[in-house]
């Protein structure tokens, strides 16, 4: 099941859920039970590389993951 983040219109608090995809846009109980009413929010996804250089491995034209000469190898 996919994670969703939520955010409160009241309070701008955010938290998650486990939800369906089908059940992404229902309403969502507050969870301190505060009336709050919670949204679901545009999250964004990254990844990192192996190398830790944020270039996943393998991308790019050189052997580092980098775009040609970025690196300073003629590869």
């Amino acid at each position: 099941m996919p994670l969703y983040e939520y955010v409160s219109k009241e309070d701008g608090s955010v938290i998650e859920l486990l939800r369906s995809a089908k059940d992404a846009d229902t309403p969502v109980a507050d969870p301190q039970g505060k009336g709050r009413t919670f949204v679901r929010k545009l999250s964004t996804f990254a990844s990192a590389s192996a190398t830790g250089s944020g270039t996943p491995s393998g991308g790019g034209c050189c052997p580092c993951g980098k775009n040609r000469g970025s690196c300073g190898s003629n590869s």
